[in-house]
């Protein structure tokens, strides 16, 4: 009888690590659409199953069940905050944010060198990728009232003017720049189509904070070696920290909004994101004849045809999801 419990109990805990280890190879994908401009890891989330148990997770997120942890030294106390942490879905959150944070470190760390190295050419295919986003976006809504309208100029006004500022190579990366950018970004977690990659684009923040990234992780590295002291890491990772902390209050704060917004003008808002990406297409295009003001016909062909590759990975995105509802 015992046995029989404890291989029901051994079953069920195989099961549910399996569960988890789903949930971290969904986060993995999630994490590589997000780090990737005009790629939303939402829209992975619907692919993938698990759009509205993120949703209904996040919304659950409570602090004052942090008040738990006081009677953690009893029995009784752990029991409930166990209970807690499963109400609110916590160990699919933990999972799916490892594998979000694994993608992102790993992508972030490629499209760092890929901006190094060829800064034309991955801006073209940010061109591509956030464009083509924008026309796929558009086909699932009606821009036909005046409300709509008004909120698609404003997006679009908006986000012109701000790529026009955070074009130049003199933006700055203060800490309040970078926290606000943190909770503004996390919306690609929610809101399917619209990437948190194009907002720190937009922001002037992406190719910075993708450097800062990958320096913190080659200096946690060092350090675990002891190849360098864990003092030199203080500036990256006060940076990473600011974002982190950032994206955190974005869930408990920006997230609703965001959600009340679409369940109430649900198309207005959408129509205010999407024009805020088809504005902000300037940016790419100014960086792109900033490194090459002249644009030969030889340097041209390798800017289209990198912007064709961004624009078809969103077109065989859309394939491949044409029936989802957004």
């Amino acid at each position: 009888m015992a046995s029989d419990t404890q291989q029901d109990t051994a079953a069920a805990v195989s099961a549910s690590v399996q569960q988890l280890v789903t949930v971290y190879l969904k986060g993995l994908a999630m994490g590589a659409a997000d780090s990737v401009p005009g790629v939303s890891g939402g829209t992975i989330a619907f692919i993938t199953g698990i759009y509205e148990r993120l949703i209904t997770a996040i919304t659950r997120l409570d602090p004052t069940a942090l008040w738990l942890l006081t009677d953690v030294h009893h029995r009784d106390g752990r029991k409930r905050i166990y209970a807690r942490l499963l109400e609110m879905d916590v160990p699919f959150l933990i999972a799916l944010g490892l594998g979000v944070v694994s993608a992102i470190v790993t992508v972030s760390r490629v499209m760092h060198a890929a901006l190094q190295e060829a800064e034309a050419l991955t801006f073209a295919f940010f061109f591509g990728l956030i464009a083509a986003s924008a026309i796929v976006l558009y086909e699932h809504m009606a821009v036909d009232t005046p409300g709509r309208i008004a909120a698609a100029i404003a997006g679009f006004a908006i986000a012109f003017l701000v790529s026009g500022v955070t074009s130049g190579s003199d933006v700055a990366h203060t800490l309040p720049i970078i926290f606000v950018a943190g909770s503004i970004a996390i919306v690609a977690m929610i809101l399917p189509g619209v990437s948190g990659a194009f907002f720190l684009v937009l922001f002037g923040q992406y190719e910075y904070l993708t450097g800062v990234l990958t320096s913190f992780v080659d200096g946690v590295l060092a350090v675990i070696v002891g190849d360098r002291a864990i003092g030199t890491l203080v500036d990256s990772a006060t940076t990473v920290l600011a974002f982190v902390v950032g994206a955190i209050l974005g869930l408990f704060t920006i997230a609703h909004v965001i959600r009340w917004a679409l369940d109430t003008y649900r198309v207005a808002t959408l129509s205010f994101l999407v024009s805020l990406m088809v504005g902000a297409l300037r940016l790419p295009v100014e960086r792109v004849l900033d490194t090459d003001p002249t644009l030969s016909v030889g340097s041209l062909l390798p800017i289209v045809l990198a912007a064709i590759v961004g624009a078809g990975a969103v077109g065989l995105l859309d394939y491949f999801t044409d029936d989802l509802a957004y």
